[in-house]
């Protein structure tokens, strides 16, 4: 899989302060990429780069193969945490000017508008104010210019603030399409449970460095603890606490289920796991057996307490 965008050893000072140290992203053409970080951690930075708000003091941005240039602007769609439309304009009238401002032809931008206002249902939004719209509605004028001229790269700053669920789901759908469609979308959040349902790859940057990037799927193999979170039901809770403190640590877990068994969750260490089925099978009926994969949020966790 190529690229669409490549972020080669960045750095971006602001007088002392480092917000970029020497950043190198690669992001696959098609894919979902989760740009994640505490805050001040420098992705703002970097997408202020990407989009060419600022220049990076050293390093290279390629947009698809090609050095970043002032046209490639095109070619990017961006949705920024802090929104940015004129409240006293109407929404038709600042669409198309927006429209117009990414390339499109007033006919090209109409019927784009129309697409969207209807795809959307927010077609009698037309001739209102941004000021007369709530927050939820005027987000949903935002993600319409920022994909309307459907650009190469999407980029979505916290792109469900100030959604109901229903809305974010709406907009969750529109963003898997756009994908299944051939955009690739960078997608920065602190909603971590947003990016174990939409993200292919994941980067985290912390304290202006990269700490992690890969496939979401290799990462979380990466992170595994080999812990495994088991159910059994048994009439000798003692014999198979016995059996199971000589190989492996066990501890208490808290997961859902419909019976009333014992629930354990046990580190196998350099154990494999048909060591741990054979002690729990010789102790009891086992209804739950499941290992443990750390979330995004536990690894974005524990990566950055660390560091």
């Amino acid at each position: 899989m190529s690229n669409i965008l490549e972020v080669e050893k960045v750095v971006k000072q602001y007088g002392d302060y480092t917000a970029l140290n020497h950043v190198s992203l690669s992001v696959p053409k098609g894919s979902i990429y989760g740009l994640l970080g505490p805050n001040g951690a420098g992705k703002t930075s970097l997408i202020r780069i990407i989009n060419q708000i600022t220049l990076p003091d050293s390093g290279t941005v390629l947009f698809d193969g090609e050095k970043l240039q002032p046209h490639h602007v095109q070619h990017i769609g961006y949705l920024p945490e802090e929104r940015g439309l004129y409240k006293t304009m109407k929404v038709g009238e600042q669409c198309l000017y927006l429209a117009q401002l990414k390339g499109l032809s007033k006919a090209e931008a109409t019927a784009q508008l129309k697409y969207w206002f209807d795809r959307l249902d927010i077609h009698g939004w037309w001739n209102k104010k941004i000021q007369e719209l709530s927050k939820g509605m005027a987000q949903k004028i935002q993600f319409v210019v920022c994909v309307l001229h459907r650009p190469k790269l999407l980029i979505f700053d916290e792109p469900f603030s100030g959604f109901d669920p229903v809305n974010a789901n709406i907009i969750k759908d529109e963003i898997l399409e756009l994908k299944r469609q051939g955009s690739t979308i960078i997608f920065s959040t602190h909603r971590m449970e947003s990016v174990e349902e939409l993200c292919d790859h994941i980067a985290l940057i912390h304290k202006s460095n990269k700490l992690i990037e890969g496939k979401l799927t290799d990462v979380k193999k990466e992170y595994r603890t080999n812990s495994f979170e088991v159910g059994i039901l048994t009439e000798n809770v003692e014999g198979l606490m016995y059996d199971l403190t000589q190989k492996f640590t066990v501890g208490q877990t808290d997961f859902k289920s419909l019976n009333d068994e014992l629930k354990l969750q046990i580190e196998l260490g350099s154990a494999m796991p048909n060591e741990l089925l054979n002690v729990l099978a010789g102790r009891g009926q086992v209804t739950h057996f499941m290992e443990k994969i750390p979330s995004v949020n536990d690894i974005f966790i524990k990566t950055v307490a660390s560091n």
